[in-house]
């Protein structure tokens, strides 16, 4: 089983060269959210763009997480009836079985 994120390019290549990946969601860190945002599948994913990422004109790449040995939660946010996974700690680099450039449709 994998999960996925999305994630400012700039974002994550400073992570590569940190070790670790520090960000929640869209201008927000792990520290400030709590944990960091991902999605089950593709599906959710889709509705993640569509919802938070219309907009963003910088680059993305969709990380794709194996989460073994992470703390990783499945839960309900209050704005939806899924649940999403929520990694609560620094995601290492290790852990990011690939970093694929997205691009929004």
């Amino acid at each position: 089983m994998t999960i996925l994120h999305l994630a400012l390019a700039a974002d994550w290549e400073a992570a590569r060269a940190e070790g670790e990946y520090r960000v929640s969601t869209l201008g927000r860190t792990l520290e400030q959210e709590g944990f960091i945002h991902a999605c089950a599948d593709h599906d959710q994913l889709r509705g993640v763009v569509e919802r938070f990422y219309r907009d963003v004109t910088d680059p993305l790449v969709l990380l794709t997480i194996d989460p073994a040995g992470l703390d990783v939660r499945l839960e309900v946010p209050a704005d939806s009836p899924q649940a999403f996974p929520h990694i609560y700690e620094p995601l290492p680099v290790t852990s990011v079985i690939s970093a694929a450039p997205f691009t929004l449709v």
